[in-house]
């Protein structure tokens, strides 16, 4: 008999959910010491798999960098740990005492996640870790190409999690993952959120499946270098964060906008930092192994080290390159490397003054990356703030690597691996995304005012002039309105009088 692999992945699925439904009621009624040593545990074993885990991926994907992908599962479990472990997720999270208002966390319920081939192994430590500190069970759908290493970093998780006391089924992973099965679990009935890391295709899918999701948006992040930059360390951050797992995270940096005044300058030092400057023909080469003739990123290039891209693009570059630039002149169509590239590649653009740059980051933002990131540096802190109120970028950098500081590793921002991008990205959330957006929260409001006393002030204020700008507005006749009661009684007789009349 032959058995129908997708009928298999379903029925899979759906076993999945089920168990994990189980699971969750026993989750749900945890207290918060009993959540947090699961965590923890859960925290431990990945960090101490963490090399394990980083070369199955590299492997399995042939995808960024083993001793990066290192860091990324350390920033999943370690440093994501640290973040969360005083965060209160069960019962009682807080209390404002003056309003008499209570927030009390529930859990959202079985949540079911979709993770990439660039980052397989961090985003699933890091989603398995903030949704059972919310107290919701999860079944995830790894990315075909890394079903090996995500299966087994999740099974690291599980294991630690059940000899910490959780439910046997609390982390689900779909063995056999196939766009029937991934589907599947989106739009199955015991499934309650969704959160969903990936290129937009899957990300739209999420948002049509009728549940609630989290989703990501593109990145496609310009860094812009100013004329007060310290432009040795912004060179040295900027080939530091697109390099770093071989341009893999969504937030490195894609294109570098410097002004001409400092132009030959940030050239030297991009060379001493192992950067190489395409000629045109060799641009042209590099594009076409790099994007499609639609611009969409070739899978064979993602991840690739400098040296892989220029022996695939058949050009010559010094021994050690870790980067390639492409000079360019516009944005969108006929210029390929404006586009996103999660590779070793830039884009270099050459501006006038801050105010030209601003304008072309906005552009670069608008092309392919809106509400994700975007990087600066700078040592005027006007500059910094003009950027940051007029680009759509929830993630402003300054003076850090893009890679780096967008997933919270060398800036202040929530450690996290999934970033979301609000409506400008077509994202419900704007934060990096961790525990606090995997729960509910109740509130439990006291009354602190007698119901007959609100009617009776907001009866009595009701002709209070407006305040504007400090000054009080006089009511007019012409807006309609009347100064006293009299005037009132008068006005009204009037128009019934008028309306007999006629």
């Amino acid at each position: 008999m032959i058995l129908d692999k997708d009928l298999m992945t379903i029925q899979e699925v759906r076993n999945l959910v089920r168990k994990a439904a189980e699971a969750q009621e026993l989750l749900a009624v945890m207290s918060q010491e009993q959540i947090d040593r699961i965590v923890k545990a859960m925290a431990d074993a990945g960090a101490e798999a963490a090399e394990e885990v980083a070369k199955m991926a590299v492997e399995e994907t042939e995808i960024g960098r083993y001793e990066d992908k290192i860091i990324k599962n350390l920033l999943a479990t370690k440093v994501l740990y640290d973040e969360i472990k005083d965060m209160k997720t069960v019962g009682l999270i807080s209390e404002d005492q003056e309003k008499k208002v209570y927030e009390i966390a529930e859990p959202v319920g079985v949540v079911a996640a979709v993770t990439p081939t660039t980052n397989p192994t961090s985003t699933a430590m890091n989603n398995a870790i903030i949704s059972i500190k919310a107290r919701n069970a999860i079944v995830f759908s790894p990315h075909p190409r890394a079903r090996k290493c995500t299966v087994k970093c999740l099974e690291i998780l599980r294991k630690a999690a059940v000899n910490a006391g959780a439910p046997d089924d609390c982390i689900g992973c779909i063995a056999e993952p196939s766009i029937p099965a991934t589907n599947e679990l989106m739009k199955n009935d015991g499934v309650s959120m969704i959160l969903a890391t990936g290129g937009p295709g899957i990300v739209k899918a999420a948002y049509s499946s009728g549940k609630p999701a989290l989703g990501v948006g593109a990145g496609n992040a310009p860094s812009f270098i100013e004329r007060t930059a310290d432009i040795e360390k912004a060179v040295r951050n900027i080939v530091t964060g697109k390099t770093f797992d071989n341009g893999t995270i969504c937030a490195s940096e894609q294109s570098v906008i410097c002004e001409r005044f400092k132009e030959k300058e940030v050239r030297e030092h991009f060379k001493a930092n192992g950067a190489y400057f395409l000629s045109d023909d060799e641009r042209t080469k590099v594009e076409k192994i790099l994007l499609s003739p639609k611009n969409t990123m070739l899978a064979s290039s993602v991840g690739r080290s400098a040296l892989q891209l220029a022996k695939m693009a058949g050009i010559s570059v010094p021994e050690g390159t870790k980067l390639l630039i492409g000079d360019v002149e516009g944005v969108g169509e006929g210029y390929p490397l404006s586009h996103e590239k999660l590779s070793t590649v830039l884009a270099f653009y050459v501006v006038d003054n801050w105010e030209e740059g601003c304008k072309l980051a906005r552009k670069l933002l608008v092309l392919g990356g809106l509400g994700h990131t975007m990087s600066m540096h700078t040592e005027d802190k006007d500059v910094a703030l003009k950027f940051a109120l007029e680009k759509p970028a929830m993630r402003i950098l300054v003076n850090t690597p893009s890679s780096f500081g967008g997933v919270g590793a060398t800036t202040g921002l929530f450690p996290a691996l999934s970033l979301g991008c609000g409506t400008d990205g077509g994202n419900i959330v704007s934060d990096n995304l961790g525990p606090q957006n995997l729960l509910n929260i109740k509130r439990m409001a006291y009354g602190i005012k007698e119901a007959d006393s609100v009617c009776e002030d907001l009866l009595k204020n009701r002709e209070a002039p407006v305040k504007e700008g400090g000054k009080k507005k006089e009511p007019s006749r012409e807006e309609g309105y009347v100064q006293n009661d009299n005037e009132l009684v008068d006005r009204i007789v009037m128009e019934v009088v008028k309306k007999l009349q006629s």
